[in-house]
């Protein structure tokens, strides 16, 4: 109800729609795909994207691997809503179209939560190593997903209830500890 949403100093209101656009990826945990070629869906993300850089994003988004088992690879047809592709498949082919217009801020919003999460690790490490000075913020409800971030922020009822890093929350949060335990075992948590 109050308030400003700041990015790099400027209030977002004051930033014109397809600056913002340029600035901020987001992928939402509902994948939205298109009629057409695998590498038309990515490269939706940035129309100019070359080749290269097409397939760098599939391989960021841990894509590449079902990509080259599809027929015609990227070529490879996509059906309205992605239909012909699995949940996962489909997250990831997402993910690569935020990933591909090189945004400065990327917000992955449970865009995961349909990868197992070998596959969910294996992203995690990739955005950490390819993606530096990217601001990547996860939203999930999964501890392995959040376990290793800068920073936590824990919501309750749509309040911060806690923030810190992982070994910090675990100590410090009982929200964060009993979200941990549900998921993890008590060695696991760090607990």
């Amino acid at each position: 109800d109050a308030g400003t949403v700041s990015l790099f100093g400027e209030d977002v209101k004051q930033i014109p729609s397809a600056e913002l656009r340029r600035l901020v990826g987001v992928v939402p945990q509902k994948a939205v795909l298109f009629t057409g070629t695998v590498s038309e869906n990515i490269r939706w993300g940035r129309p100019g994207a070359s080749d290269e850089e097409v397939r760098r994003a599939a391989d960021i988004a841990q894509a590449s691997e079902f990509i080259d088992e599809l027929e015609g690879g990227y070529d490879a047809g996509i059906e309205r809503g992605g239909t012909n592709l699995s949940g996962g498949q489909r997250q990831r082919l997402t993910i690569a179209r935020a990933l591909v217009a090189s945004p400065q801020i990327l917000i992955l919003d449970d865009s995961s939560s349909a990868l197992d999460f070998t596959t969910d690790a294996k992203l995690r490490a990739a955005l950490r190593k390819n993606c530096r000075g990217m601001t990547v913020f996860i939203v999930s409800q999964r501890v392995g997903a959040v376990r290793s971030a800068d920073r936590i922020l824990v919501f309750d009822n749509g309040r911060i209830c806690g923030e810190g890093t992982h070994s910090e929350l675990v100590k410090s949060c009982e929200a964060y500890r009993e979200i941990c335990l549900s998921q993890l075992s008590s060695e696991e948590a760090g607990i």
